[in-house]
């Protein structure tokens, strides 16, 4: 055997074994260390956080070498307990920090101090006042989900007739953002008439029923429609409306699934759900920042997409599995 023939055989071995062994991705880490990532949510009470958390160990399980630590606090308000919570992860010496601000402004000074420390800090969810360098964002479009939703309430209500918006808790980007997209959707429709757009739910179905109840007594003989922003509020909102005999009479759109709400769909209490997909966004979320601690470039802003499930398509593949997605156990 020639030696340039041994040579190219030896050659053509090596690259083979190179191959087999890059059928796996490597490990992600940082200066060979693995990755330690926090992962703070709004609250950690809904079924659309235990969503997100599913997705964002989707992502850890598959880059490997990488730890997810889920902290955030028990209710979306306490925005004081998320503050801390984002020190805390500062303290702990995380390598990175996924974040949904429960407020636009309340959470500025403490992204900035991750920064500081060279915690780099993707947004998702909700986003930020303008100022931290963050490493990203990732989102629903929510001026587009308030959108569809304007559009599915004129469908449901025949283009005319009275209608309420029911806020959230001032501060939160991601609600502003569909309450905006919301009232600038039904300006397509002008015999459509917003009576009231000026009440908030809270952060709970309890407060967002009681809320509901009174707008009911004021609004209800000539009412059209309701559109509830979040989850909390619309479970609070169709429990009012059955309570007064309305579900069904007053259409109903709300955001985000829940148990309650998809039955709603079925029985025709509720004529649609604007939905996100909160399994991608903590699987996106974690990957952006990975690849920023890598040095790779990241988009600026990655949108998770906007769905609205009706009951004519509630039984779609697609809408099924946004309707009820996977949750951390």
């Amino acid at each position: 055997m020639s030696r340039n023939l041994f040579s190219s055989i030896v050659t053509v071995i090596l690259l083979i074994a190179i191959g087999c062994g890059s059928g796996e991705k490597p490990a992600a880490s940082y200066n060979g260390k693995p990755l330690k990532l926090a992962v703070i949510p709004k609250g950690t009470s809904h079924e659309f956080w235990k969503s997100v958390h599913f997705g964002a160990e989707k992502a850890a399980k598959e880059l490997g070498n990488v730890e997810i630590v889920w902290r955030g606090p028990v209710v979306e308000s306490d925005t004081g307990s998320q503050i801390e919570v984002v020190k805390n992860m500062i303290t702990l010496g995380v390598d990175g920090i996924v974040l949904a601000p429960n407020q636009k402004g309340g959470l500025v000074d403490a992204v900035e101090e991750s920064i500081d420390e060279n915690i780099p800090v993707v947004i998702f969810d909700s986003g930020l006042d303008e100022g931290p360098e963050i490493a990203g964002y990732v989102a629903t479009d929510n001026f587009k989900g308030g959108q569809l939703a304007a559009a599915e309430m004129a469908k449901a209500i025949n283009k005319k007739g009275n209608v309420i918006l029911l806020r959230y808790l001032a501060g939160s980007e991601s609600t502003e953002q569909r309450e905006n997209g919301f009232l600038e959707g039904l300006k397509e429709f002008p015999k459509i008439k917003v009576v009231s757009s000026d009440q908030r739910g809270g952060d709970n179905a309890t407060s967002s029923k009681e809320k509901v109840d009174q707008l009911l007594q004021l609004f209800g003989d000539d009412l059209a429609g309701i559109f509830a922003v979040c989850e909390p509020n619309a479970n609070g909102t169709l429990e009012a409306l059955k309570n007064a005999g309305l579900d069904g009479k007053v259409k109903f759109i709300a955001f985000d699934p829940s148990d309650a709400l998809i039955e709603g769909l079925k029985s025709g209490s509720c004529a649609g759900i604007v939905l996100q997909d909160p399994v991608e966004m903590g699987y996106r979320s974690v990957l952006t920042l990975v690849d920023h601690i890598q040095g790779k470039t990241a988009e600026p802003f990655t949108s998770t997409g906007e769905y609205v499930a009706t009951p004519d398509n509630m039984d779609d593949k697609q809408i099924q599995e946004l309707l009820t997605p996977a949750i951390f156990e």
